[in-house]
């Protein structure tokens, strides 16, 4: 177009020039050549035709060729006055007026269509590249090359296993495996299996069974016909000591959270438009289920109140700034959560090592108590051969006896078991003689087993059949477990009635007041003041027995010792010695007993007043009720 105005321009100069020194047939000429270069000659014929000018154009009449060139020029088929001959110059200044309008409008034209098609061109190219990308974007997905080489690594390493741990083929997989439980065993199914199902609390020493019969409990009661849990309820097992949360419930894995979209990040197409993102907690995981939590007793306070609250409506409510009810972009099923809560209607069983007072009384209101029993020696070694069996090896007969002498507990039997396995393979692979076959364990495995592992045992003090002087067992309680304590005293006279009474500080301040009750009571009963004695009275290993509970004991060892009779090393006594001479009523009578049966004792010696304590069915030991200090010390030197 630039060309034209150009070639227009020049060609103006030229008709001027023309004006001065030609005639008008020439610039008429230089008008029509100009036309035919704007428009080009098959559409200036084409326009002339339609205009009726075309027998103009032809004609030899310089004013028809004028009026020919009007018509095309403005386009006005109604022009037919052909001009005079003066008149022609001015009509040619308005064509060439005309044209130069029309140029110009054509060259504006020109470059905004140029402008227009770069433009679409640009648009078109970045379309097209938005398509080949969510086109490939379709065809991949999110995967590119380092993540696909990630998850190749992750398939591999899943096909790289080491065989299962010894725990967890050791593990009990039916109720009669679990070991010296029967009581509790069936206390717990029947308070989780009827129509009404209660929520429990586990008491017990550690290694005892408590999480694999919580989780037998739920797959017997579920085969109940009147159980409440369905075929599909879960067992979600959670330890207290591992729950974490923050107070503002930004995460809390027990009850769940909300994730504002600005703090927390919820879901990109949550976060995008303002919508908070409820997380289900695994209290909403157990609905319909068993909720296990080990060591209970070791969860925060403030959680486990709000635990509690979750017992009591048996739903989780939700709450956030960010969420609107009326936002019509929420989804159906996060609207729920925030107006009506997740569900979390399941059975709390809780595990613990702790005793009843160290709980929240809160919770203990809420839940039903069983208590495990501590392991017996018998029951040690049942568990012994039930693991030789899973492990199908062979061993020593006295290897039970010897696993059982050192623990008191089911899992630490099994790791000894198992410690000594691995040394009996470990032999059976260096040693060409014993290559091949079942292994064997024998004793001397287990024994170094207990060496490297630093372990004494259990039971130090152990009944005798050959009786003493100043020599008696007392019981004592540490946590579920009860054992046997040796008490010890000596008499020598003493010049003048100024004797003292001696007696070590570690045993503790009650167990001090103890001697002091147990010499009045000497005076009481043998008419003799014990001034006129020195008497030394010690606790062997010096344990702490800080409680009245020794006081029949102390009483009896000075008895022995002043009057150097011998006591039976075969019967262990508890009771609070009251300065009248009776046996006053103790605490932990159940445990007691266990560890009287550890050491072998025939006969026990209880207060009269802890008859009911007495377990019922209780075999392998004699269990004696006593009033006052003369009963005990019949038997005792019977």
């Amino acid at each position: 177009m630039k060309g034209f105005l150009d070639k227009f321009i020049g060609q103006k100069q030229q008709v001027d020039i023309n004006n001065k020194s030609e005639d008008i047939e020439h610039q008429v000429a230089a008008l029509y050549s100009l036309v035919s270069d704007i428009f080009g000659s098959d559409r200036v014929v084409i326009k002339a035709t339609k205009l009726e000018a075309l027998p103009l154009l032809r004609s030899t009449d310089v004013a028809e060729k004028v009026l020919g060139l009007q018509k095309i020029v403005f386009k006005d088929p109604t022009l037919d006055a052909v001009p005079r001959r003066e008149d022609i110059p001015a009509i040619i200044q308005e064509i060439e007026g005309e044209l130069a309008d029309y140029i110009a409008r054509r060259s504006v034209e020109e470059r905004l269509e140029k402008m227009i098609a770069d433009r679409m061109q640009e648009r078109h190219e970045e379309y097209m590249k938005e398509i080949k990308m969510q086109i490939v974007k379709e065809n991949s997905g999110p995967e590119n090359a380092q993540t696909l080489k990630k998850l190749a690594v992750l398939e591999k390493m899943e096909h790289t296993r080491l065989a299962r741990s010894a725990m967890e083929v050791l593990r009990p997989r039916q109720l009669e495996e679990v070991v010296g439980q029967e009581k509790a065993l069936k206390a717990l199914i029947a308070k989780i299996a009827c129509p009404f199902p209660q929520h429990v609390i586990l008491y017990g020493p550690p290694g005892v069974g408590k999480t694999s019969a919580a989780r037998l409990a739920l797959e017997t009661a579920q085969k109940m016909k009147t159980t409440s849990f369905g075929s599909e309820a879960k067992f979600v097992e959670v330890d207290g000591n591992t729950l974490r949360w923050d107070p503002r419930d930004v995460t809390n894995p027990l009850l769940g959270s909300v994730h504002d979209p600005i703090y927390q990040g919820a879901r990109k197409d949550l976060a995008d438009t303002g919508i908070p993102e409820p997380k289900l907690g695994l209290v909403t995981e157990a609905h319909g289920g068993v909720l296990f939590i080990d060591e209970i007793g070791e969860m925060d306070p403030m959680l486990l109140n709000k635990l509690l609250k979750v017992l009591e409506d048996k739903r989780v409510q939700f709450e956030s700034s960010y969420f609107d009810p009326y936002d019509e972009n929420v989804p159906q099923y996060i609207r729920k959560l925030f107006q009506d809560g997740a569900p979390a209607d399941f059975v709390l069983i809780g595990a613990t090592t702790r005793s009843p007072g160290d709980l929240n009384p809160a919770l203990r209101s809420r839940c039903a108590e069983v208590f495990f029993e501590p392991l017996t020696p018998q029951d040690i070694k049942k568990i012994v051969m039930n693991a030789a069996d899973k492990l199908e090896i062979g061993f020593d007969a006295s290897v039970p006896d010897i696993i059982a002498e050192y623990t008191i507990e089911g899992r630490k039997a099994n790791n000894i078991l198992a410690d000594a396995f691995g040394l009996a393979l470990y032999r059976q692979q260096v040693s060409p003689d014993e290559s091949g076959g079942k292994v064997f364990v024998t004793k001397e495995d287990v024994y170094e087993v207990v060496q490297i592992s630093r372990l004494v045992p259990y039971v130090v003090q152990k009944a005798s059949e050959q009786r003493e002087v100043g020599k008696v067992f007392g019981l004592g309680v540490a946590g579920f477990v009860g054992s046997v304590l040796e008490i010890e005293a000596v008499t020598f006279p003493s010049k003048e009635g100024k004797g003292q009474i001696r007696f070590n500080d570690t045993a503790g301040s009650m167990a001090k007041d103890s001697v002091f009750n147990a010499s009045s009571v000497f005076r009481k009963v043998c008419g003799e003041d014990l001034s006129g004695y020195d008497v030394h009275v010690n606790v062997v290993g010096g344990g702490n027995i800080d409680g009245p509970s020794a006081g029949v004991a102390i009483f009896s060892s000075i008895y022995s010792a002043v009057y150097q009779k011998q006591l039976r090393q075969d019967v262990a006594v508890t009771g609070e010695l009251s300065i009248q001479g009776k046996v006053k009523p103790v605490g932990g009578v159940f445990e007691k007993i266990y560890g009287a049966k550890q050491a072998g004792m025939m006969k026990v010696l209880i207060p009269k007043d802890n008859e009911n304590d007495i377990p019922s069915g209780i075999k392998g030991i004699e269990v004696i009720t006593v009033s006052t200090v003369e009963e005990a010390l019949e038997y005792l030197l019977a």
